[in-house]
């Protein structure tokens, strides 16, 4: 039996290997990837967002192929109270860009509701400045984002 879970993209299929995690931000893209087994995020950098020329996506497409990625997570920057304002619809729009340059790869979209406020706390405990914090929070993100969806993942797979 093919182990199931509910993607909020509606998905139901639980793909084994390589993933990517993506924090979609107005100014930066952090991007994380998992290791074959699903076990563990590290992250992977920051991409300039490019909304004019796409170059971000075309980044990420690449790394799709290249890394034979089997499914694509993006964090939906919800409200605190779980409502989805601008920024959800904005990451559902770079989802869907995305996902035109990578057909037949999934893409799921998980809740990211305090990534960024854990990432920033996270780099300041390990004495990170909030300047050189700008330049990697992302990338965080990208990483809790991702380590939640395997989190999930590995709970499915493993019942």
């Amino acid at each position: 039996m093919t182990p199931r879970a509910g993607g909020a993209d509606g998905s139901t299929q639980v793909p084994r290997g390589v993933r990517l995690g993506v924090d979609v931000g107005s100014v930066r893209v952090g991007v994380a990837i998992s290791d074959p087994s699903g076990i563990l995020a590290t992250p992977v950098g920051t991409l300039a967002r490019d909304v004019s020329g796409g170059k971000d996506l075309a980044e990420l497409a690449a790394m799709v192929a290249e890394r034979s990625v089997v499914e694509v997570v993006i964090g939906l920057p919800r409200s605190m109270s779980g409502k989805a304002g601008a920024a959800v619809q904005i990451a559902r729009e770079y989802g869907n860009a995305l996902q035109a340059r990578i057909e037949g790869v999934p893409i799921v979209y998980v809740d990211e509701r305090l990534t960024s406020v854990t990432a920033n706390r996270v780099l300041a405990e390990r004495g990170v400045n909030s300047r050189n914090r700008r330049a990697i929070v992302d990338q965080v993100a990208a990483v809790e984002i991702l380590q939640a969806r395997l989190e999930t993942v590995g709970r499915v797979v493993s019942s």
